[in-house]
């Protein structure tokens, strides 16, 4: 039983990022720049008026101003601004030449035919100067971003329309065990619904990755093994649930072996997911996670999406913060990390859900965050911080 970061660290110095591809603007999202992106213009491209008013010489505010021109956005202004005159103009549209500010047209009044009034002592330029947010050339994104609606904008705004990104690790996932059926089946005596593969799928199509179903292994070593070399021919990285532990009929960690992965780790000091099986084969991975679905969903975001991610050439780093509980907590046994799904009250404190252990899956509906409880530890007390991970 290995702890938890060494697990963590194996698996991330055993994945190298995958090759690139170029795709379009509508198919970015959720994908991992491959290389910086550069600004092929100035931004602004030209000085450009902050807000709807009159663009003049500050020397003449105190003066009554003619308007000489109207300017929209998007068109080229054709009179130059000069003693007393204005140029009455629209946000975003380019400022005049011989302008150097604009006054807000709420600060004016009209005091004749095409003439204007300012009605304060002074105003502030409202300009947005040429290239005072982005100059040509300059880095706007790096490689490695995870690239977020935000992103997609800035790749819009300086030409990327076809930017290049990482591949997309293909994953499968299996389920395994006589116990099981499908969703659209009603349970038989000693029998349940199959939720695991379901959820991890949802997890991984939640990062964008290309994710299929292969459907469920019986407890068998030939239906295991050929599920798993089937897997391995199509994807990249195989997620199994169930048949890890100690049982008679756990035979993954036997049929990972036989299909020809090396086993770098088979359990984590870790509640839940203490049975997790990790294997490579040359540039393929594969998962043995755990039956329960809480704890097949921990083993997931804690050590299955920093691989995807790298694969994808992104670091994750999730958003973890020291939060106080709201009650005291307890825990029997402190021999491995516990990681508990809590909820985030409105007060910036944490409670645990109602938690009857790792087969209890409707626990994760309710929560916001996973707690980690650190090796050694049986108590928070109540206002004690604890690291706190959102999901």
């Amino acid at each position: 039983m290995i702890p938890f970061d060494i697990a963590l660290q194996t698996v991330l110095n055993n994945v190298q990022p995958s090759g690139t591809e170029k795709v379009p603007l509508n198919a970015v999202l959720g994908r991992v720049l491959a290389s910086d992106v550069h600004s092929d213009i100035d931004m602004p491209p030209f000085n450009k008026s902050a807000v709807d008013g009159y663009a003049c010489r500050r020397q003449d505010i105190a003066n009554e101003l003619d308007i000489i021109e109207i300017v929209a956005a998007g068109m080229v202004p054709q009179k130059a601004v000069t003693e007393n005159t204005c140029t009455k103009i629209m946000t975003g549209a380019m400022i005049p030449e011989g302008a150097d500010c604009v006054l807000m047209v709420e600060h004016t009044e009209r005091s004749g035919e095409n003439k204007i009034k300012f009605l304060k002592s002074d105003t502030s330029p409202n300009i947005a100067y040429v290239a005072e947010d982005v100059k040509m050339g300059s880095l706007v994104l790096e490689k490695g971003v995870l690239i977020k609606p935000e992103h997609v904008a800035v790749l819009a705004a300086v030409g990327c329309f076809e930017p290049e990104v990482s591949l997309q690790p293909k994953v499968c996932i299996i389920s395994t065990g006589d116990e099981l059926v499908e969703p659209y089946e009603v349970p038989g005596p000693s029998q349940i619904r199959n939720s695991n593969s379901w959820q991890l799928l949802a997890q991984a199509q939640k990062m964008f990755v290309k994710a299929e179903y292969a459907g469920i292994a019986k407890d068998d070593e030939q239906s295991t093994f050929r599920m798993i070399n089937n897997a391995i021919e199509t994807s990249d990285v195989v997620l199994l649930t169930g048949g890890v532990s100690m049982g008679d009929y756990d035979f993954v960690p036997d049929m990972m072996v036989k299909s020809g992965f090396e086993i770098l780790f088979r359990t984590i000091a870790i509640q839940p997911g203490k049975p997790t099986v990790f294997g490579k084969k040359e540039n393929k991975f594969c998962f043995g996670l755990p039956g329960n679905p809480v704890a097949s969903y921990v083993i997931f975001e804690i050590l299955v999406k920093p691989l995807l991610y790298k694969m994808m050439g992104h670091t994750f780093s999730p958003l973890v913060f020291s939060l106080p509980f709201a009650q005291e907590y307890k825990r029997r046994s402190s021999e491995r990390l516990s990681v508990i799904p809590v909820s985030v009250n409105s007060d910036g404190t944490v409670s645990p859900v109602g938690y009857h252990g790792s087969a209890h899956i409707h626990a994760l509906a309710n929560a916001q965050g996973l707690a980690f409880i650190p090796i050694g530890k049986t108590m928070i007390a109540k206002g004690e911080l604890a690291d706190v991970r959102l999901i």
